[in-house]
């Protein structure tokens, strides 16, 4: 559940600009007044970061500070970017983009193809691993289903970090990275799915960010045009964001400092897609004159919560633990934190489901309780458990609520009746708008009672419950809404992926979990080979570890349960051990080697040094470019390019220009990218006009930036000077 749900459902909007500042505590009400130039949000969990980071767009909104559709608020997931959506316009600041850098790039993408490269964009596909297969097979490589996976990841893995196949298994060495087979194998088969890719002319989400990217460096009129539609960024979870990404963010921004970036150090947990905490680390030293301000308020867990947060975090080692935040709790104090401990996995998931049992029949309910697991392969046992005591739960990470096929035929149903509702006789006899949607919904499977057992009849029916306890709560909050007014608020909530609370128990890995959270956590097999995980080998891996752990406990907002289990199956050897992460921190425990105090704990405000823009190295300011030939100046992004007019006469070394293009040919091939993703064409005339002599001649032709110049500089140069590259070579 998240605290957009948790909150009043259908609040009324601020009826001022003022008003929307009311209920901040100081430090968020910094972030919400901050407007100007770049700002750092360190918010801790629970601390308020998406309130804050709402209410500073809509409070600028609703000042004229902002314009709506001038403002980008990026995420990295569709959920977060609905709940965003969601609050901005409870706010009173409908019509703000919040996308993920997926959605927001594709767009672009899509709006642009037709004249940064011609013709119908590729179809894009959402699932590569059949892709993968495929490439498998051309290279005659086996892989299972489990490789299969493992592959894909490191396929994604090299695109977000901008690695081509020939350049994966040295990056994939100094990144640290276990590979799942040979290097050199995932190499060949990283470019034969470049290739499968290319010959059913499609490409995939990675690709969508990477041309996008590759669009604006080479088209300086598109990047304008973009920069002139959103001259303010939002970034949500800036901790997560991999080097294709901030590529993409450095180039919506052009030269511009219009960008808050909000984000916890302590929560990075997703380092095997290419996600780093750097680019939040670093934010002060690439921004001198930024201000700071971190939040450390908790406002979602009790202090005994609180207290093992922060005790896990005090182990820690490594850069984000120079970093963390000390939490503070604002809530009343709750019970602590329950340890325990079982024979086997069987017993733990009985004993937890046997809980939740007596929790929901005193009251609590089952949208308020989660499990939490390190790996899917855990739920299981947990899902056999709770159907045996009959309790309901439902799986995140499953399809999204507005997708759902019953969703989908609920909704066409309301709105039929809210059109014709007066010639249906299931209507007759009722009058307010509850009994009408449970009358309606009656007719696609809805019931007063729940069905008996689990699975996708069980699910089908929490679906329809959360759309009648949505009319209840809807008619609640707008005495005299009608059955149109209903289904108008689910579209706007379908658009903007606002889901009700399904009633039932969450199932969830703690990697899903993250950015939700339940009155009652179980933290369950929390031992030696699964917390930390088996596979998790070095330091980094395994402080990644103790994040994900911190970031489960800080999912509860009063009950905490962590449970281990001592074998994995009936009669098994107990051989099994909490995990270190639970020394000195559980009863009858000693705690390990580590700090007890960082440098970064405390809440605040720094603002940037008065005067820091006037003493920090300027950037060069740009000057008219002219024609050489003729010496207009030159607007047309083609012209400049090529640093002349089209008119003027072209002193283009022909042979070498064909030269370019057959190595430009290769190279594309190899890295699985388009040609025009090396250079474009108007690149390689300006290069074969001018053929430089050195690198500060080459870096001088517009499109040749410092990343192609690092990896094409030394080819094209060879080529220039008449060189094969395998003469090039030899000399080097």
């Amino acid at each position: 559940m998240t605290a957009a749900t948790h909150s009043t459902l259908f609040p009324q909007a601020p009826d001022s600009a003022d008003a929307v500042l009311e209920g901040l505590d100081p430090e968020q009400r910094e972030v919400a007044t901050a407007l100007h130039g770049p700002v750092c949000v360190l918010a801790g969990a629970g601390t308020g970061k998406t309130r804050a980071i709402t209410h500073r767009i809509a409070y600028g909104v609703r000042a004229g500070i902002l314009h709506p559709s001038s403002v980008l608020a990026v995420t990295f997931t569709n959920r977060a970017a609905g709940e965003m959506r969601g609050r901005l316009r409870q706010l009173g600041a409908a019509g703000v983009q919040a996308r993920t850098f997926h959605s927001a790039a594709l767009r672009q993408l899509q709006y642009f193809w037709p004249k940064a490269i011609g013709g119908s964009m590729p179809r894009l596909v959402d699932r590569k691993i059949q892709l993968v297969a495929e490439a498998a097979a051309a290279c005659r490589i086996r892989l299972d289903r489990g490789e299969l996976r493992d592959v894909t990841a490191e396929i994604e893995w090299s695109k977000v970090t901008q690695t081509v196949p020939a350049d994966y298994a040295p990056a994939a060495a100094k990144a640290g990275r276990e590979s799942p087979r040979d290097p050199a194998e995932i190499a060949q088969l990283y470019a034969a799915y470049e290739d499968v890719k290319r010959e059913r002319s499609v490409i995939d989400f990675e690709d969508v960010l990477l041309l996008t990217v590759a669009v604006l460096q080479d088209r300086h009129d598109i990047a304008e045009q973009i920069r002139a539609q959103y001259q303010h960024f939002v970034v949500d979870e800036y901790q997560d964001v991999s080097p294709l990404q901030q590529r993409l963010l450095e180039l919506w921004l052009g030269e511009r400092d219009s960008l808050c970036v909000v984000g916890d150090a302590s929560q990075t947990i997703y380092s095997f897609t290419g996600a780093t905490p750097d680019h939040l680390l670093d934010f002060r030293t690439r921004h001198p004159g930024a201000t700071v301000v971190k939040l450390v308020r908790d406002y979602r867990s009790t202090p005994q919560v609180v207290h093992l947060a922060n005790g896990l975090l005090a182990q820690a080692r490594g850069r984000a633990a120079d970093h963390r935040l000390e939490l503070v709790s604002q809530r009343a104090a709750g019970p602590e934190p329950v340890y325990a401990e079982y024979t086997d996995e069987p017993a733990e998931a009985e004993g937890a489901a046997r809980r939740i049992r007596e929790l929901i029949d005193s009251g609590i309910p089952a949208s308020e309780i989660a499990i939490l697991f390190r790996t899917n392969a855990q739920s299981e046992t947990y899902e056999q458990a709770l159907a045996d005591a009959g309790v309901p739960y439902q799986l995140r990470g499953a399809e999204r609520f507005f997708d759902r096929p019953e969703v989908r035929k609920a909704g066409i149903a309301l709105r039929g009746a809210a059109r014709f509702g007066g010639n249906d006789s299931l209507l007759d006899d009722v009058v307010d708008l509850p009994s009408q949607v449970r009358a309606v919904l009656s007719g696609e499977g809805w019931t007063t009672q729940p069905p008996a057992g689990s699975g996708a009849v069980r699910e089908r029916w929490e679906s329809l419950a959360a759309l009648v306890n949505l009319a209840q709560d809807f008619a609640a909050a707008k005495p005299g809404a009608t059955l149109a007014d209903l289904v108008a608020e689910l579209d706007e909530r379908a658009n903007a992926q606002h889901a009700p609370t399904v009633q039932g128990v969450t199932l969830a890995s703690l990697h899903s979990a993250k950015g939700l959270e339940w009155d009652v956590v179980f933290l369950v097999g929390v031992a030696e080979g699964m917390m930390p995980i088996t596979y998790a080998k070095t330091d980094e891996q395994i402080e990644e570890e103790r994040r994900l752990l911190y970031v489960g406990v800080t999912r509860a907002r009063e009950h905490l349960r962590v449970s281990w289990a001592l074998s994995r199956s009936p009669g098994g050897r107990p051989n099994r051990r909490p995990s270190r992460f639970l020394d000195g921190l559980r009863p009858g425990s000693t705690a390990t080697t580590g700090r007890t105090t960082t440098a970064g704990g405390a809440g605040g405000i720094e603002r940037g040094i008065r005067g820091i823009r006037e003493s920090a190295p300027k950037r060069a300011q740009r000057v008219p470019a002219r024609c050489r030939v003729c010496g207009r100046t030159l607007t047309d992004p083609g012209e400049m390019k090529l640093m002349r007019c089209d008119d003027c006469p072209s002193d283009m070394n022909e042979g070498l220009y064909e030269r370019l293009r057959e190595w430009r040919a290769d190279q594309a091939r190899s890295s699985g990218q388009p040609a025009f993703c090396v250079f474009t064409d108007r690149t390689l005339m300006a290069i074969a006009e001018s053929a430089p002599d050195d690198e500060r001649e080459l870096a001088r032709i517009p499109g040749v930036g410092m990343r192609k110049l690092t990896r094409y500089g030394a080819d094209v140069l060879a080529i220039c000077a008449g060189q094969s590259l395998a003469q090039s070579t030899d000399q080097d």
